[in-house]
């Protein structure tokens, strides 16, 4: 299995890739939207919980995921796309999920933003240097000679443009981007999730082939990255709606950036590394969902949640 996973490559035309990197830029669009430069300041008036978030994202998630390859020892390409997920920033409807869970909603956002404007230089260096631990996924990198500076430069196109341009058109045209952030957030989600299926289908055999071996992979390491944030949070004795927000950073990550990587000339669409970001692409937005609907029912404090206009 594993030799047929490390060397195999996805089909998917010039044509495709394109329709993906706009996908992409366009929910990184939405997202920039929602960004004000409040979300910044109140980080510097209280920085204890947007801090533990942003470790528990980059530094915490990026190792848990290492201890939990080396544990199971998976393909190589399976590894690559655990290791690229966690690299990734956080997804573009963890704010919503906050909401609907009764966490911190303004933290939520905070830690979205921070941590979308980061991963421009946190998603190479955490995916070259996590990835460099375990030998196998070591060994692919080095017979395709990644370049980081490669993968630099794409992030650098796929999320600073939309995010600069999204937050130009925010401070330019309140009044559009007020009417404009609930429909583009929402159609960014059909939009990504449709390209995903299309994306799978066009490999269908492939997909039925391995994805009972895939889809294990993918919820533990989504285990790992809900519970974790959690429990990093209450270790550090932050409120529950500020564990719950964390949480959800922290197991809700930008597959979108994944898969945009994966299907770059770099990788070339590499079998188990597209599989793994694909299922995280689906499988997050159910297990976050279901968690959300869960705390929902549980009752927080009023003094301890925040809510936010655009997610009522």
């Amino acid at each position: 299995m594993c030799n047929e996973l490390d060397i195999v490559r996805l089909n998917f035309s010039e044509q495709g890739l394109m329709i993906l990197d706009m996908t992409l830029f366009f929910i990184m669009y939405g997202v920039a939207l929602n960004l004000k430069i409040d979300d910044f300041k109140a980080v510097l008036k209280r920085p204890k919980s947007p801090l533990v978030g942003l470790v528990s994202q980059f530094l915490l998630l990026p190792l848990l995921t290492l201890i939990l390859v080396l544990i199971l020892q998976p393909c190589a390409s399976i590894a690559l796309g655990m290791f690229m997920v966690a690299a990734c920033p956080g997804g573009n409807i963890s704010n919503f999920m906050a909401l609907l869970a009764k966490g911190n909603v303004a933290l939520s956002v905070s830690l979205s933003a921070i941590s979308t404007l980061l991963s421009i230089v946190m998603t190479p260096l955490n995916f070259v240097f996590w990835s460099g631990f375990y030998q196998p996924a070591a060994d692919i990198l080095q017979e395709i000679a990644m370049d980081p500076v490669s993968i630099f430069l794409k992030i650098l196109i796929i999320l600073a443009v939309p995010l600069a341009l999204g937050m130009w058109t925010a401070q330019k045209f309140p009044k559009f981007t007020a009417r404009a952030i609930k429909p583009v957030r929402w159609a960014s989600i059909v939009i990504f999730g449709g390209y995903v299926v299309a994306a799978l289908s066009i490999n269908f055999q492939f997909f039925l082939d391995y994805v009972p071996v895939i889809v294990g992979y993918v919820f533990l390491h989504n285990l790992v990255a809900l519970s974790s944030g959690y429990f990093f949070a209450w270790i550090n004795k932050l409120p529950l709606a500020d564990r719950r927000s964390i949480s959800i950073e922290t197991g809700i990550q930008n597959s979108g950036i994944a898969l945009v990587l994966i299907f770059g000339p770099i990788f070339d669409g590499l079998g188990g590394m597209a599989l793994i970001a694909a299922l995280w692409g689906i499988w997050h937005i159910l297990a976050g969902l279901s968690l959300s609907g869960i705390w929902s029912r549980l009752s927080v404090s009023p003094a301890k949640t925040n809510t936010v206009e655009d997610y009522a």
